[in-house]
């Protein structure tokens, strides 16, 4: 008795098991070629109808990617290229009846740009591409890296690189309104008034030995820069140099940690003080906007930190509702 003919596989994209379920191949085919017309085929969830959105239909007002790396060129004060591993966040926004957006596009998009030098002003290039590419409204981009400033110590002639956390931000609304901020972290020792205050008391009065507390403390400045003002990144370290004097230092020698000692004696301050002076330096710079500042004193003295925030006050603007008090720890 002959044997019944099997189903042929001739011209089939997968061969057909007993059953006559199609077998998939479980192997990656690296020569696997893909048309215009193959890449035309395949499907497209993001822009699905209307009706295949989950949840409520409500505009979103950021959505996209971040966090992803890549090495940029940034400009110096002395008109000088430097290379930093760049953090970069992009978002736009998503009308009510559109389900999502192609998340590819925000990347592709600004490796568009990956070679050109990175200023705030050209993040305003970018975020209208992202209008186009992405045919939404508004956008958002921040840069986020850290800066090298070689820095001399106070008395021994030593220097050495002191690195600052940066990051370049802007948005753009639907009129094409670009606005640039830079975000600023300084880290700085504070003696504190007080310990100093009553160890100087035990000394004279009881002739007892006693050293003030001080703390390595942190202040993130937020600026937002006028349209066609220039600010560095070396112009926001010089204010805060010039408001608090007390920067850690990198490398020192004996004279170096005594003149630092001398330095914090010279230049007490509370939290409190802290945030005044940095608000003096910046109100100040008619390049500025707008700005907030945020300072944390990581205590010595306490479990605790002793925290300060204040803000320019501009109607729309930096409204010191700054929370994040645990990124301040240095």
């Amino acid at each position: 008795m002959s044997k019944p003919e099997q189903p042929s596989s001739h011209g089939s994209s997968a061969p057909q098991t007993d059953a006559g379920q199609t077998h998939l191949h479980k192997q990656y085919d690296a020569n696997f070629r893909v048309t215009p017309d193959y890449r035309a085929s395949l499907p497209d969830v993001q822009n699905a109808m209307v009706a295949d959105i989950q949840g409520a239909h409500v505009p979103i007002v950021q959505v996209g990617v971040s966090g992803f790396r890549l090495p940029l060129h940034f400009l110096t004060a002395e008109n000088k290229q430097v290379v930093l591993e760049t953090a970069v966040t992009g978002t736009v926004a998503l009308p009510a009846e559109q389900k999502g957006i192609n998340m590819s596009r925000i990347m592709r998009t600004f490796y568009e740009f990956k070679d050109r030098v990175f200023t705030p002003e050209l993040l305003e290039e970018v975020l209208i591409r992202y209008k186009h590419e992405l045919t939404t409204t508004r956008g958002r981009l921040r840069l986020a890296f850290h800066y090298p400033l070689l820095r001399p110590s106070l008395r021994s002639g030593l220097e050495g690189f002191q690195y600052y956390q940066v990051a370049y931000e802007g948005s753009i609304c639907d009129l094409n309104w670009f606005r640039k901020f830079i975000h600023f972290d300084f880290v700085y020792s504070s003696a504190c008034p007080c310990s100093a205050e009553l160890t100087e008391h035990a000394r004279d009065t009881r002739d007892t030995y006693g050293i003030p507390h001080s703390q390595r403390s942190k202040a993130r400045l937020s600026v937002e820069v006028l349209p066609g003002a220039s600010l560095t990144i070396e112009d926001l370290h010089a204010h805060c140099l010039a408001a608090l004097q007390t920067e850690t230092q990198v490398l020192v020698r004996r004279e170096d940690e005594q003149a630092f000692a001398e330095l914090n004696g010279a230049f007490q301050k509370f939290v409190e003080d802290a945030a005044r002076l940095l608000y003096e330096r910046l109100d100040a710079d008619r390049r500025i906007r707008d700005f907030q500042i945020a300072c944390a004193h990581l205590e010595s003295l306490h479990s605790h930190d002793a925290v300060a925030v204040v803000s320019k006050g501009l109607p729309g603007g930096f409204d010191a509702s700054f929370t994040d008090f645990a990124s301040l720890v240095c």
